[in-house]
This record gives C-alpha cells, sequence and structure tokens, in this order.
C-alpha cells in the first residue's frame, strides 16, 4: 500500500517540480549573443576557488560549465540547468541538464558544475553521445 502511495505521489508531484523549475529558470543566451555571462563569472569564481582548474583549463580540449543547476524536492524532486561547450574559449554548442529522483528528500539547492574535457576522443563522444576509440569505432 505505501509504495503505491509514494508512485502516486511521484506521478503527480514530479511534472509539477518540472514545470515549476522550467517556468522560473530564465532561458539560455542565444548563440548569437556569444558567451553567456553566468558561464563567465562561474568560471572565474571556479579559477579563484581553486587556481588548479585554471590550469587544468589550458591544457583541456573542451569545457563544459553549467552555471546555476536548480535542484528541488519534497519525497520526488527535479533538477534542470542549462550551460554551454567551450572550445578554445567560445562557446561551442548549448546543453541543458535535467533529472528526477524520488526518496527521502526535502529543500531546494543551487550549483554550479563543470567538466574537463582533456582528449578529442572524449569530447568527440560528449558531442556524438558514442564511445570511440583510436581507430574511431
Amino acid at each position: 500500500m505505501i509504495t503505491r502511495i509514494w508512485l502516486a505521489a511521484a506521478v503527480l508531484i514530479l511534472p509539477l517540480l518540472t514545470a515549476a523549475l522550467l517556468v522560473l529558470l530564465p532561458p539560455a543566451a542565444d548563440a548569437a549573443d556569444g558567451f553567456d555571462p553566468d558561464v563567465t563569472a562561474a568560471l572565474n569564481a571556479l579559477y579563484d576557488s581553486t587556481p588548479a582548474a585554471k590550469t587544468l583549463a589550458q591544457t583541456a580540449k573542451g569545457i563544459l560549465v553549467f552555471p546555476n543547476i536548480v535542484k528541488a524536492g519534497f519525497l520526488v524532486g527535479a533538477q534542470y540547468g542549462e550551460g554551454e561547450l567551450l572550445q578554445a574559449g567560445k562557446p561551442v554548442v548549448y546543453y541543458n541538464i535535467a533529472a528526477a529522483s524520488y526518496g527521502f528528500q526535502a529543500g531546494v539547492q543551487s550549483f554550479a558544475y563543470a567538466m574537463f574535457f582533456m582528449t578529442d576522443p572524449a569530447l568527440k563522444e560528449d558531442r556524438t553521445g558514442r564511445k570511440t576509440t583510436k581507430k574511431g569505432k
């Protein structure tokens, strides 16, 4: 019986949380606008707090930055954020991230996330969604 209540709560509340997050978050910058200022601010904050990140960025093939991921939930939760993939210091493509969860949870949090791609195959896998090897298979 309790399992059915949890399932019903998830089915009813999760779409509402996701819709609320989508409505409350500002839209991502257009490609014509160039840099999203939040991406630049998030990277600068990372570099200030962790100098090794700036050294890492100098050799990275690409950096995927989500400056503001919002996660909210009460028993069921959702998260959403928008970001940019930077190559050679310039935005290449825009990404979004979304997830849902359930379990004992309550609250709202916001965080930034940066992923450094150190090799071309890793960057290619992210861009195509397929694993690659040295032979391109």
